[in-house]
């Protein structure tokens, strides 16, 4: 079923700019757009509230979060499903692409098993059941510093919604872990290894790369092509690595680490991608280049709520008062992001897309949602 409604006497996020109006919604799609603030007779009066396109989260932990809520549970994963999906409508997310790891280590310390394609078989079962409130495709973060990426890739096929393929490379010295007391806090801490341990880990990992890596990075950029994916990259850190990436076809850069990576992205047309929580808080949580600085220098395109769904609209609002233009910060969650991954049905508010919205008002400087539509239904 469909709901056909007049959202009316909104500030109407445009692309580009943010006016007075009212949305018609038809048959889960915006029909037509006036400007000014009168209110048609049956229509909703929004009093003054912004309307703006759903949000677009190409990279989200989440749902991994709900399936596995600690070390070794594994939830039910119907349920975990479902209120996953819950709980980013809640938030005002209407497109996802869902984050699943591909490449495991099934030997040794700190030892990893599969579960993409399984997980992703009942994702997609309940999509097929329109069980879903929201928008979901594939995130695969293929991780090359793994013993079986390529088998776990094969597994996966055009008919799957696969929209990104990232490249993940965490062995330790490098990218993300750089510095490796923050490794070590994070697997002792995660996994109680002790010192021995964590040092037959950290052998462990170097020589998967040396073994697997360039195979495995190859592998998964030729799989990336034959889903039809978006490639993106992981944890740039230095203009080479960059330079890498654009001859492998990335399109989007995933959270770089420094000044010179994201501005090497933007010189070879690569869009970054970095973490809400890390504006929100004023830097990374990780010691990397803070998103705010970023986004001063103009090197910041898209936001990511990363492991905080909430954050993903607090934070384009937080670059909306900080560039002094609402429409410039809604944009990083919506219509900039439905670009880079190919969705040109939605994103942004214009007749003829998919009627994927929300409506909110601002306490201060906090939105306060009032409302979320997915094709033109009530999502929250």
């Amino acid at each position: 079923m469909t709901e056909n409604l007049i959202l009316a006497n909104a500030l109407l996020v445009l692309p580009g700019e943010v006016r007075p109006g009212a949305l018609h919604l038809r048959d889960g799609q915006i029909a037509a757009i006036d400007t000014g603030t009168s209110v048609p007779k049956g229509a909703v009066d929004c009093g003054g509230d912004y309307l703006a396109p759903g949000l677009i989260e190409l990279h989200t932990d989440n749902l991994e979060r709900h399936i596995q809520p600690r070390p070794k549970v594994d939830w039910p994963h119907n349920a975990a499903i479902l209120a996953h999906d819950a709980e980013l409508a809640s938030v005002g997310i209407t497109t996802v692409f869902d984050a699943m790891r591909v490449g495991s280590v099934p030997t040794g310390v700190g030892r990893y098993k599969k579960y993409a394609r399984g997980l992703a078989d009942e994702l997609l079962s309940l999509r097929a059941e329109d069980a879903l409130k929201i928008s979901h495709f594939l995130h695969l973060r293929a991780e090359v510093c793994s013993e079986t990426l390529e088998e776990e890739m094969e597994e996966f096929g055009p008919a799957d919604r696969v929209g990104i393929v990232s490249l993940m490379d965490h062995t330790p010295g490098q990218r993300q872990f750089r510095d490796l007391s923050k490794l070590e806090a994070y697997m002792k801490g995660k996994h109680a290894l002790n010192d021995a341990e964590f040092e037959a880990h950290i052998a462990q990992l170097r020589a998967l790369r040396d073994t697997h890596g360039d195979r495995h990075e190859a592998a998964a950029v030729a799989h990336a092509a034959r889903y039809g994916a978006v490639l993106a990259s992981h944890d740039d850190t230095t203009e080479a690595q960059v330079a890498v990436s654009h001859g492998h076809g990335i399109r989007l850069a995933e959270f770089p680490t420094t000044v010179e990576a994201a501005r090497a992205c933007h010189a070879r047309g690569i869009s970054v991608i970095m973490g809400a929580p890390n504006l929100i808080r004023g830097g990374s949580h990780s010691g990397n280049v803070a998103a705010s600085d970023l986004a001063d220098l103009g090197h910041l395109d898209i936001l990511s709520s990363d492991y905080v769904p909430s954050a993903l609209l607090l934070a384009a609002v937080q670059l909306g008062h900080r560039w002094g233009d609402m429409a410039r910060g809604l944009a990083t969650v919506t219509m900039t992001p439905a670009r880079a991954v190919g969705l040109m049905d939605r994103g942004r508010l214009e007749v003829g897309t998919r009627a994927d919205l929300i409506r909110f008002r601002l306490r201060g400087d906090a939105p306060a949602l009032r409302g979320v539509w997915s094709r033109g239904l009530r999502a929250g």
